[in-house]
């Protein structure tokens, strides 16, 4: 495990804020979460990795990448569900050209999801 330390004199800011900001990211308030989750679906594509390496059999690896695609799957739709409650809400609140824009990239971003 690598452990990183800050360079001296460089700022840190919090890992976890209180309370998500206008200009914040939906996602801000579970980063660590998500961040967690990332490590974990990293330490699944490894084994994956060295499943293969080690000539698994076939059924167990693709078993692996189901549960590797369905880990990412659900890091997606909690993205996006903090996306719609957050972002989208708050332009759709503002009204405007925003709102428009905020709802048709929300609708793309879906399209994507079903299509992968």
């Amino acid at each position: 495990m690598i452990v990183r330390t800050p360079t001296p004199g460089a700022t840190t800011m919090p890992s976890t804020p209180t309370a998500p900001g206008p200009s914040d990211h939906g996602y801000i308030s579970d980063k660590d979460r998500y961040l967690a989750r990332l490590k974990r679906i990293e330490g699944q594509a490894r084994g994956i990795h060295r499943m293969i390496d080690e000539d698994s059999y076939c059924i167990d690896i693709l078993t692996q990448i189901s549960a590797l695609t369905s880990a990412l799957e659900n890091v997606a739709l909690g993205l996006l569900d903090d996306h719609l409650r957050h972002c989208v809400v708050d332009a759709a609140r503002a009204g405007g050209p925003e709102a428009t824009e905020k709802l048709d990239e929300a609708s793309r971003a879906i399209a994507r999801l079903i299509k992968s």
